[in-house]
């Protein structure tokens, strides 16, 4: 008999039994952490550090110490907002979306993508409070009832409906995630080997006893909260776009902001999602439960993903020109051939251009080559929400008003900040609480 090459590879390698992924998954939190894990970790905290020594400066200082001018109002500070923004969003597609189509793939890596959602929202949320120049007047952002008069908020404001809808993603990823938790807390509990250990996750378990009714309601929970989240993946970047599209600059007022700010962000957080899960594989020995297969359907979601984006490059352009607007047509002449010309290329050619090699097999079962092309794919959706912000604005309707930007140290090291908040605390993560969900995983495997 000739083996059959179209039958798929299991999802979990290594002939694994239950307890073995019990132990495996477990490990990690349970032995001593490796000097990879600490170096990790110290040059994270250095980049956090320097991102707090930046940041309070500024706020200390004033927001003058950005490169911003009375033309160019936004930055680095809203270009971080929507990138933060965009990353967490893979992690809502593979929890949610993906379990509502009965995608078993998603189990070795729904859990991370969930922790990797709640950190880049806690990363953007700082940005819109740095950006208020008087952080500690951030309870302004809520509307409450309060003594000032007629002072309100304005709901008619698309930076008001950011807080609500961010709020509720928030909220909902959270209890999402932790939900999840739950039957894996209840396993450490049960293998802790210290009074204290075994307290608290008693407590963070629930009393999670194992028993069929507990399993019954744990997944009429879980199948809610996926349903309530999964419109979360089209509403909050959809709200974002509203920031620019509800403008009447140029490059800005167009109704395919909505969609294309959702795919777009879609595409940044799945590579990210590639970034993380590649690292923890190598650091962790998790190569048995983040296969080549799981890294595989990442990919092809890339790859989709980026031919959606470059159809939205294109459209931009189209419409411009139909369009007959003399201001629109200047404006994509000069986002692609103007002063700031390098940043749309380089938007272009990460975006678009690298990610054609998914394409193939060979590179899609190439570890290492996914992590460069997840890294290139980060940096370019990066350079899209600086391209989309500062080349509009920098280039309004009246040459009279034109002028440059140039971020200052403080901006750059606020930036590099966030990334050490970022890392800082999915390093903690990975340390305190299993990285795979190990009851799903035992569900999705072969008996």
């Amino acid at each position: 008999m000739t083996e059959d090459t179209n039958v798929r590879p299991p999802l979990i390698d290594g002939n694994k039994d239950f307890q073995q992924v019990t132990e495996d998954i477990c490990a990690p939190m349970e032995r001593r952490p490796t000097n990879l894990w600490w170096v990790a970790i110290l040059v994270s905290s250095s980049m956090l550090l320097l991102g707090v020594v930046a940041v309070t400066y500024q706020v200390a200082t004033g927001i003058g110490t950005w490169g911003l001018n009375n033309t160019i109002g936004w930055g680095f500070d809203i270009t971080n907002f929507v990138f933060w923004i965009g990353i967490g969003h893979a992690g809502t597609l593979i929890s949610a979306v993906l379990f509502l189509f009965r995608q078993k793939w998603r189990t070795s890596v729904n859990r991370a993508a969930e922790a990797m959602t709640l950190i880049a929202v806690m990363c953007a949320g700082l940005f819109p409070i740095i950006h208020m120049g008087r952080a500690w007047l951030v309870f302004w952002f809520a509307p409450y009832p309060n003594f000032r008069g007629p002072l309100w908020v304005n709901f008619r404001s698309p930076l008001l409906w950011d807080l609500f809808a961010i709020s509720t993603y928030m909220a909902i990823s959270a209890a999402f995630w932790y939900i999840g938790l739950i039957p894996d807390m209840a396993t450490i509990r049960d293998r802790a080997t210290t009074k204290y250990r075994r307290m608290i996750f008693g407590i963070l378990s629930f009393g999670w006893d194992g028993s069929q009714r507990t399993w019954s309601r744990y997944e009429t929970v879980y199948l809610l909260l996926a349903g309530l989240a999964t419109p979360l993946v089209l509403s909050v970047h959809t709200i974002v776009s509203f920031d620019f599209a509800t403008a009447v600059i140029p490059g800005w007022h167009t109704t395919i902001f909505p969609p294309y700010f959702v795919t777009g962000a879609i595409f940044s957080g799945m590579a990210m999602v590639l970034t993380l899960m590649i690292i923890a594989r190598s650091v962790m020995g998790l190569q048995d439960y983040i296969t080549t297969r799981h890294l595989g359907a990442m990919c092809k979601i890339v790859l989709t993903t980026s031919m959606i984006v470059g159809l939205a490059y294109a459209t931009e352009f189209f419409i411009a020109w139909y369009s007959g607007n003399p201001y629109e047509r200047f404006t994509f002449i000069n986002r692609a051939l103007g002063p700031m010309g390098w940043a749309f290329w380089i938007m272009v050619g990460c975006n678009v251009l690298v990610p054609q090699l998914l394409w193939f097999r060979a590179v899609r079962s190439n570890v290492a080559v996914i992590f460069g092309i997840s890294i290139f794919i980060n940096i370019g959706m990066w350079f899209e929400r600086f391209v989309i912000i500062t080349t509009s604005l920098s280039r309004d309707f009246l040459p009279s008003s034109w002028a440059s930007y140039v971020p200052t140290s403080i901006e750059l090291a606020t930036l590099v900040g966030s990334f050490g908040l970022f890392f800082t605390l999915f390093l903690l993560f990975c340390r305190l609480l299993p990285v795979i969900a190990i009851g799903e995983v035992k569900g999705a495997m072969k008996r």
